[in-house]
């Protein structure tokens, strides 16, 4: 596939997963009533960082796989495979343990364990299509995803319980997971299956586990902790914030896991790293200007998209669109540190995410939900700083002083 072809059929299939993830959560806010959302985005939330884990371990090593073709074959094989066992284990004992738990958050999380091998072998599925250059199979699979999501939640009943909705939203993923099976079955069929290779220490997802787990996971779990502990409806009212941000969140996180096998079409280092700060700026301008645009809604038209969570999210629009513009110069400084030397990002994650926290905390202490808002402004900003400080520091270093780090391909036999 030409790479202008497949830079289009990969920004698509990002706009379609960023449709359905952002139709989603405005369905259950509609759908549900305030406390019901609040429920919903907490099993959300820990899917949502269960679907970074397996992105980081299996996913993003992935992306970044050299080789021969056929050991680029077996790698997305193995992943695939991986990524579906691994699923279908956690989800078994997430939904055993929530079986015997009261309440409906805990029927909602026993749902979501149910569900979880189809979302998330379903997300391992488009990893394979970006590392095979076959972003239009991608594409394909995300648009089937939505026609059935869609479908089943137009026919859901006002006032549908949280359990009930995180059900019909998995399902609904089982139609792209079969004809993704399908279709990576056709490139993948004649290759051997190695799952040890992903177990072995020094695996590069290991790594980018735990960069997930000091970043995007560390304050996604903050501010569900603020709900536990403090006030409830905080997270719906940051959840429902950030689902009218949904289209560009799933975008920056695709650029770090579907951009290296895009921007690593270009000839040269220097060419990739000014394609990246580009990427940055783009990003950065499409998200003030898209907070801008909310932050003019009407509030009819807020509360149709939202519901009773319109309100509480409203006043959260300007710290979060400033964040989301912050959080786009920073995702790419990720993405160009990811392909001058992936072993740099671990200690920037680790520092600024846990930095991301205490400004949470304490902006909440100080300010309630709008001081949380603002400290996690606050700490993407000083990430994206970070970032490309880095960026500049290894540019500036002569080649031979860099080892380049790459996946190890896979080969039979171990």
């Amino acid at each position: 596939m030409k790479a202008r072809t497949a830079i289009v059929s990969s920004v698509a299939d990002q706009g379609v997963a960023a449709l359905t993830n952002i139709l989603v959560l405005v369905a259950a806010a509609r759908l549900s009533t305030v406390d019901g959302f609040a429920r919903f985005s907490a099993v959300y939330l820990v899917f949502t960082v269960l679907l970074g884990i397996s992105g980081a371990y299996t996913g993003q090593p992935l992306v970044l796989r050299r080789g021969e073709r056929d050991e680029v074959r077996t790698a997305c094989r193995s992943a695939v495979a991986f990524t579906l066992l691994v699923a279908s284990v956690l989800g078994a004992l997430l939904a055993a343990v929530c079986l015997f738990v009261p309440g409906d958050t805990a029927r909602a999380l026993l749902m979501l364990g149910l569900v979880l091998p189809v979302v998330l072998g379903q997300d391992a599925m488009r990893y394979a299509f970006s590392t095979l250059h076959l972003p239009h199979l991608a594409l394909a699979s995300d648009v089937l995803r939505l026609v059935c999501v869609l479908g089943t939640l137009a026919v859901q009943p006002h006032g549908a319980s949280a359990a009930r909705l995180v059900a019909v939203w998995g399902l609904s993923a089982l139609p792209a997971l079969l004809l993704s099976a399908a279709l990576v079955r056709r490139h993948v069929a004649h290759v051997p299956v190695q799952l040890r290779v992903l177990t072995r220490r020094g695996h590069l997802g290991q790594r980018f586990v735990v960069e997930f787990g000091v970043g995007n996971a560390t304050s996604q779990l903050s501010v569900l902790g603020l709900g536990v502990f403090g006030n409830p409806l905080v997270v719906g009212a940051l959840r429902g914030a950030t689902t009218l941000f949904g289209p560009l969140n799933v975008l920056f996180t695709s650029a770090t896991s579907f951009g290296p096998p895009l921007l690593g079409r270009l000839a040269s280092e220097r060419r990739r790293i000014r394609a990246t700060a580009g990427l940055a700026a783009a990003l950065a301008v499409t998200a003030a200007a898209w907070a801008t645009a909310l932050a003019l809604l009407p509030d009819g038209v807020g509360r149709h998209l939202l519901g009773d969570t319109w309100p509480a999210a409203s006043a959260l629009l300007p710290a979060t669109g400033s964040q989301y513009t912050a959080m786009a110069v920073g995702t790419c400084g990720l993405l160009a540190l990811r392909m001058l030397d992936p072993r740099t990002t671990l200690t920037i994650q680790v520092v600024f995410s846990l930095a991301s926290v205490a400004f949470l905390a304490g902006g909440y202490v100080l300010g309630g939900v709008p001081g949380a808002a603002w400290g996690l402004c606050l700490g993407s900003a000083c990430k994206a700083a970070a970032t490309w400080i880095r960026v500049a520091g290894l540019r500036r270093r002569s080649a031979p002083e860099r080892t380049p780090v790459s996946v190890p391909a896979v080969r039979s036999g171990h």
